[in-house]
């Protein structure tokens, strides 16, 4: 597939005006910036800024914003940047109103509620037609959308397709690496996000700087057994999808289900946790958890955000739990 056509961007929230800005500086090509609401995308092309989301950025020459559906008809190229938990509700409403052999990048992090599906289950089953890939690892929207250096992961079962995504993508500061094991890369960004909750409530608690590298250490085996599991390869695991994301989630402010959890470990209630901002990890934990317990995968980081989430545990039972654990050999 020749990916010379306009790029659309599916969300204008922080990280699909960051996509968008990334895409348009890596080519000569336009990109359409698409979000639900008529009057903010109207404001966004009128002053070239998101201003809500990313005050201070200024967007690409290419970048278009625009509410109109009919302005996706010609991309070879969907990044699709919405929540996770409304990705098959925007799928189903668009699908039919793309290409049918656009490509659709999912860059949201996260497992269905309710269905406990990988989100790729849930593009498949929308847009059965479709080319599906996934783009994850470190990076903040903020960075991105400055120019300042990240590096990511671009993965689809057809690698030419990913390699191409990837090559249309990558500009003078984003750099997309690419592979052929989308299920490894989904899983990295869905379930670092759980992880990182339980490491910003050890900071939040006063455990220490120790305690949070023994959970990034225990928490990324966790990663590895559940990815194997679910026939993923290990190496996808350890590279920027896997380990680089939890590092970076796990020890930052920025990230929000970093700060999520910190503010659960100083005692805040989960709707003051949140800050009126979405934590993916605290819609995942469940479905993670339940997808872990079906194929037999031991999880005690992940088991104790979805109790510390459901009410049925407090932190420091949480805590006590995990300190409990009978002492074994480190695999």
């Amino acid at each position: 597939m020749s990916l010379i056509g306009p790029i659309a961007v599916l969300g204008g929230g922080a990280w699909g005006t960051a996509l968008a800005n990334a895409a348009a500086a890596a080519a000569a090509r336009p990109v359409v910036l698409w979000m639900r609401d008529p009057e903010a995308a109207a404001a966004m092309a009128r002053t070239r800024e998101n201003e809500r989301h990313l005050p201070g950025v200024t967007l690409q020459p290419g970048v278009r914003p625009t509410a109109d559906v009919a302005d996706l008809a010609e991309s070879e190229a969907v990044l699709v940047v919405t929540p996770a938990q409304t990705l098959r509700g925007v799928l189903t409403a668009l699908a039919p109103r793309l290409r049918p052999d656009a490509a659709l990048i999912l860059c949201a992090k996260g497992i269905e509620r309710g269905t406990d599906a990988f989100l790729t289950d849930v593009a498949a089953e929308v847009a059965p037609g479709a080319s599906v890939a996934v783009l994850s690892g470190p990076s903040f929207a903020a960075d991105v959308a400055r120019g300042l250096p990240t590096a990511v992961t671009l993965a689809s079962r057809d690698g030419a397709l990913a390699a191409a995504l990837a090559a249309a993508l990558s500009g003078p500061t984003f750099r997309v690496y690419h592979g052929s094991d989308p299920r490894g890369v989904e899983i990295g960004g869905a379930a670092k996000n759980v992880l990182a909750i339980a490491c910003g409530a050890a900071i939040g608690r006063g455990l220490g700087e120790s305690a949070r590298a023994a959970l990034v250490a225990r928490s990324f085996a966790e990663l590895m057994r559940f990815a194997r599991a679910w026939d993923a390869r290990p190496e996808t695991l350890m590279g920027l999808s896997g380990l680089g994301d939890l590092v970076l989630s796990a020890a930052s402010a920025q990230s929000r289900n970093f700060a999520f959890g910190e503010r659960l470990g100083r005692g805040a209630s989960l709707a003051e946790a949140s800050g009126g901002k979405l934590a993916e990890g605290a819609l995942t934990a469940q479905g993670l958890v339940a997808l872990a317990r079906r194929r037999g995968v031991e999880m005690p980081v992940a088991e104790a955000v979805a109790g510390l989430l459901s009410g049925t545990l407090g932190l420091d039972a949480a805590i006590a739990d995990l300190l409990g654990r009978p002492l074994r050999a480190e695999i």
